[in-house]
Parts: C-alpha cells; sequence; structure tokens
C-alpha cells in the first residue's frame, strides 16, 4: 500500500488544518521544498500537495511553491485546490505535476472531469471529501446534497485514475481513519482508493492494509508525520514500498502501477 506524505500550503508555508478549518492552522515548516526533500529522503514514492489558498479563492494560489517543489524531488507529485478549468490543470501539468486532483468540478462541472479524463489519461484523480456522507466543496466550506459513494461511481465510469476520500471530521484530529466508510466506498467501485484523514499512528496503516483486498491502494499521511506520532520510514516497513515505483514522466500519459 502507498503510503504518501501530504504538504498543505498555505501562504506559501507548509501548514495543517484541524477539520479543514482555516482559522485553526499550524505551521510545521516555512519552507516547502525542505519538507519535500525530507520525504524523498525517507523513502516517499509519491507526494500529495494540497493548495489550500487555492481551493478557498478558486483558482490555483501557491504555484511558486508547487514549481520549486516539482523541480527539487525526483518523486511524481499529485496537486489538488482551486483546479476548476482545463486552462489551469494543463499549467500545473506544465510545471513538471505528474497528477492533478478534481474535487469542487466534480460536483459542479462533471463534464468537465470526463473531458480532462480523455486529454490527459492517467493523470486525473478525483478527490472527495465528505462530511457524514455528503461531499463538501469550495474547500470544505460548503457542503453538497451529492453523496460521496455516488460521486465516486460516476468519476469512475468518467476515467478517473483514483479516488481520493477524506472523511473531514477525521482530518487533522488523529483520531484514525473511518474504516467503516473507506470499505463502503472501496467496495462499490473500481476505481483504487486513496484514504485520507486521521492517521494517529502505525496500528492505523495497519488497519487500512486490511482494505487493500477491497480496493483501497493507499494512504495520506499528514500530520501524524510532522508531530511525529507516525514515522515514514517506519510505516513504509511496515505496509511496503506502495505501487508507484516506475512512473512516466509528468504530461506523458498513463502511470502504469
Amino acid at each position: 500500500m502507498d503510503v504518501i506524505p501530504a504538504i498543505d500550503l498555505l501562504e506559501g508555508r507548509c501548514v495543517r488544518l484541524f477539520q479543514g478549518d482555516y482559522e485553526q492552522s499550524q505551521v510545521f515548516n516555512e519552507n516547502p521544498v525542505e519538507v519535500a526533500r525530507q520525504w524523498e529522503a525517507e523513502g516517499a514514492t509519491r507526494l500529495h500537495l494540497v493548495d489550500l489558498d487555492g481551493a478557498k479563492a478558486g483558482k490555483p494560489e501557491n504555484w511558486k511553491a508547487i514549481e520549486a517543489i516539482a523541480q527539487a524531488v525526483s518523486l511524481p507529485i499529485e496537486v489538488g485546490g482551486g483546479l476548476r478549468d482545463a486552462d489551469r490543470v494543463s499549467a500545473l501539468f506544465d510545471l513538471g505535476v505528474h497528477y492533478a486532483i478534481l474535487g469542487t468540478v466534480a460536483v459542479e462541472k462533471p463534464e468537465l472531469v470526463g473531458e480532462l479524463c480523455k486529454q490527459f489519461p492517467g493523470q486525473i484523480i478525483v478527490g472527495i471529501d465528505a462530511r457524514e456522507g455528503k461531499v463538501a466543496t469550495r474547500g470544505w466550506l460548503e457542503t453538497s446534497e451529492v453523496m460521496a459513494v455516488d460521486l465516486a461511481k460516476r468519476m469512475g465510469d468518467m476515467g478517473a485514475a483514483e479516488i481520493i476520500y477524506t472523511d473531514i471530521k477525521r482530518d487533522g484530529t488523529l483520531q484514525g481513519p473511518n474504516i467503516e466508510a473507506l470499505r463502503e466506498l472501496a467496495t462499490a467501485i473500481d476505481t483504487p482508493v486513496i484514504a485520507s484523514g486521521g492517521v494517529s499512528a502505525v496500528s492505523d496503516l495497519l488497519k487500512l492494509l486490511t482494505l487493500v483486498p477491497s480496493g483501497v491502494s493507499g494512504v495520506i499521511v499528514g500530520k501524524a508525520l510532522y508531530t511525529g506520532d507516525v514515522s515514514l520510514k517506519e510505516a513504509i516497513r511496515a505496509v511496503g514500498p506502495g505501487r508507484w515505483q516506475d512512473v512516466p514522466p509528468a504530461g506523458s500519459g498513463p502511470a502504469i502501477c
């Protein structure tokens, strides 16, 4: 199972939010490039970047930090936050990013997701962030009436490479992932699911490992890495090095797992 370190960007700094609350942010490092290099050195095979300013504003805001990270490491990078039109997704790939994560547009403009999946096969990931099973949008500031499982099915049918599922109530809390919600989602679709939110210890990763047969193929770990509750090296030893060993250059087409 992939263990994917998260780097959340707010005003160019590496931070973590509590349950998606912008008013409850904690700065972990002023230099996100330094953080990215650290995770690469500790064995990460992939990085998860979130442009928090972009998610809130509706357009990417941390281009410089994202580009600097892409140039500083040799790892495949996935980026989400404020990607709500084709031009910005294309521009993101031009920076050297491998995968674009689409969230709000999956609810508001699902046809755009389908078009982008055809234009960039294997490089479009859909992020589904849920409260009580319903999808939240616009940087988690709004909650729709769309059910997470229904959206995941539709996005998988459109060609999404993966679904990242975040239980907002668990995010940044170190309370453990929502195993039942992940199992329900993963068994309902054929698209690989990446778990996100709540990981507090290696024992949580071992619980998620039991969901691999159901379709959970990876986990994003954020706050627990920064607080030291989880060691990336130990996590990788516990659940394996992941699937992403041979990834094509950014913009070159689908990744072969």
